[in-house]
């Protein structure tokens, strides 16, 4: 589980591909203290378990299924990453409970920016829309939002000048693609209707 509170932008070394799986290296500096191999990072938004560290690059077996259903399989040498080391129980919990299971990838279908203002439309499945509610929790990209607008087709949220700053979000544009994940709580709301 996670909170949707990135820890650090990391920078992709490398992605090498086999049958069915992408070999993902990235190098990160804060979050690798205290991880072992076995444990979760999200990478953005999407949990991945380390297999390797090596001198500052997590390395992570990523499978098919993850390759084809977010923006992970897109990556290559240089890109930057949100990352978020799995939570503890044991200290607080800021953001909202994410499992990092990405639902969808979405698209930025527009950007406003102003002094100390940055919004985006991003417009998603019509299948999610039914988790997407006005002042209700989103994931993108691994980042915990609150979501502004809701239309039948897109949703927007708001960005303050330090999530721009420490996350990947400052650099997304028009088209882009992110990696959603609804509210895992709306999900079991919804189930039965």
């Amino acid at each position: 589980m996670f909170t949707g509170i990135i820890e650090e932008i990391g920078v992709v070394k490398e992605v090498s591909h086999k049958n069915n799986l992408s070999i993902l290296k990235v190098k990160a500096k804060k979050i690798l203290k205290g991880i072992k191999k076995g444990e979760s990072i999200a990478i953005e938004g999407c949990c991945l378990t380390v297999t390797k560290i090596l001198d500052g690059v997590v390395v992570f077996d990523v499978m098919k299924e993850t390759l084809d259903k977010t923006t992970i399989g897109n990556l290559k040498r240089d890109d930057r990453v949100n990352m978020e080391a799995a939570m503890q129980l044991k200290s607080r919990v800021n953001g909202h409970i994410v499992t990092g299971h990405v639902d969808d990838v979405g698209h930025i279908r527009s950007v406003k920016e102003d002094e100390n203002y940055l919004e985006f439309q991003i417009s998603c499945d019509k299948t999610l829309m039914k988790y997407i509610v006005r002042k209700g929790s989103i994931c993108v990209d691994g980042i915990s939002l609150t979501v502004g607008q809701v239309t039948k087709s897109f949703f927007s949220v708001y960005i303050i000048p330090v999530t721009k700053k420490v996350t990947t979000l400052g650099s997304k544009v028009q088209g882009d693609r992110v990696n959603l994940e609804t509210d895992v709580f709306a999900k079991y709301v919804m189930k039965d209707k």
